[in-house]
């Protein structure tokens, strides 16, 4: 798997361009898996073939690109986006939940979904579909994309520095640790949303 994933980012000067594109497209298509790129990036980084303040650089500005491009889907076609491609049960309740968090707390949740799998799209979308504000929107998504590919790329980067023999062993332990954060969050959204069941019976 490391070797698939060095062949595609490796240490030549393209490397950044593959990083911006999968970090902008995976907010659009979110089967593609930026985190895992920017991890990787983060582990090459550990060995001098790649900077990681670019990898940093151009994983936030491809992720902050692909947020805004949803948000303005969302903003221009909204409700016939959410009819076509959110069609299943499961995906109507993460973009009403997504409506509800929205609306309610803004801001601070742009960043909190930076880290949900499919939630980052979610709440993009729910975004230019309420009208939020532009400009508070793109404030907190350079906040978000900053946050999420520092917290990648070092994670990648110190688990590279940790298994400088064996890079591979750094790539599997950083992707464990990302794994188990956004377990974890899952976690939590499924015993808030069970608490508030209980209550409302």
């Amino acid at each position: 798997m490391f070797d698939r994933l060095t062949d595609l980012v490796s240490g030549a000067w393209w490397s950044y361009l593959i990083i911006f594109a999968v970090a902008y497209l995976d907010v659009i298509i979110p089967l593609v898996p930026s985190e895992t790129i920017v991890i990787t990036a983060g582990v090459i980084a550990s060995a001098g073939d790649l900077e990681l303040p670019l990898v940093i650089l151009f994983g936030a500005a491809g992720a902050f690109l692909g947020d805004n491009t949803v948000y303005f889907i969302g903003r221009r076609w909204g409700e016939p986006v959410k009819r076509r491609f959110f069609s299943s049960k499961k995906a109507q309740e993460r973009v009403a939940w997504a409506d509800r968090q929205v609306d309610e707390r803004g801001g601070e949740l742009i960043i909190v979904a930076r880290f949900i799998p499919g939630g980052r799209t979610a709440v993009c979308l729910s975004a230019g579909g309420l009208k939020m504000p532009w400009r508070r929107f793109a404030t907190f998504d350079v906040i978000a994309g900053i946050v999420w590919a520092s917290y990648a790329a070092l994670l990648g980067y110190i688990g590279g520095k940790q298994f400088e023999e064996a890079p591979w062993k750094g790539l599997i332990l950083a992707l464990v640790v990302a794994f188990s954060i956004a377990g974890g969050v899952e976690l939590v959204r499924w015993l808030m949303r069970r608490r508030k069941a209980a209550r409302a019976t």
